[in-house]
């Protein structure tokens, strides 16, 4: 229960990812806002099978995209716990396609969310936590944003953009007690990997020296370890959790 008394916002809750970082918050004892898209249903059941745990938690749906979505986010966790301590910026997209095939939305699409979102989450968040002089902001980045990826130009930038976003805010707002880091998941167990030909799955595994993808619950470990007070030195750092695939 190392975050006992704590509040965790995490974007993009409803499922995968996102639903696996809060469980594990909410294991450790934080108050968890999930929080995902106004059309998503995933969200609402999340939040009743954690409630059915005994966590404490609560929905507030939005796009990250939108600053007024961003401000009642902010401002329902405040109301209803009385802190931000943790921002998990998770929210992402990808719409892959060849660069020189690829849409001017999809491009802005996919980095409105992926980058814009953890911006304005971010800023809100933090005028919460500066007067704190406390908090934790963890950025979902991935190792396309640190070694490219071909078909997901737009994919890559957005996640590239991510980690330099979080060394210039770590620089920023350590002088007020807030450390701010990434993580950079590599091939993570999901829907997606589970529908790969035999063949396909073998030529990614041979690039991974530890030979598995990652699952979801490899992730929310480190994120443990970051939103806790055993990472109150770590601050602009960004953590491959990928099997070796990038050394």
């Amino acid at each position: 229960m190392q975050l006992k008394g704590k509040t965790a916002v995490v974007t993009g809750a409803g499922r995968g990812l996102g639903k696996s970082i809060a469980h594990k918050l909410a294991q450790m004892g934080a108050s968890i806002v999930l929080n995902d898209i106004s059309v998503s249903d995933c969200v609402d059941v999340t939040a009743e099978e954690f409630k059915s745990e005994g966590f404490n938690t609560i929905v507030v749906k939005g796009d990250v995209r939108r600053e007024d979505d961003v401000e009642t986010l902010v401002k329902k966790a405040v109301e209803e716990f009385g802190s931000i301590d943790i921002l998990i910026n998770n929210a992402g997209i990808t719409k892959d396609g060849l660069m020189i095939r690829m849409s001017e939305k999809d491009w802005d699409d996919v980095l409105d969310i992926n980058l814009k979102g953890a911006f304005l989450c971010t800023r809100a968040a933090a005028k919460i936590m500066m007067k704190q002089r406390s908090g934790k902001i963890i950025n979902i980045a991935s190792v396309a944003g640190v070694m490219g990826n071909p078909g997901q130009a737009n994919y890559s930038s957005s996640k590239a953009g991510l980690i330099g976003f979080t060394k210039s805010t770590a620089k920023e707002l350590a002088s007020r007690g807030i450390t701010c880091n990434a993580v950079a998941p590599g091939l993570i167990k999901s829907k997606m990997t589970d529908i790969l030909s035999e063949k396909v799955r073998d030529n990614y595994l041979e690039n991974i020296p530890l030979g598995r993808f990652g699952t979801p619950e490899d992730v929310a470990s480190v994120i443990g370890f970051l939103a806790s007070k055993d990472s109150d030195y770590v601050t602009g750092q960004v953590i491959n959790i990928d099997g070796g695939l990038v050394m």
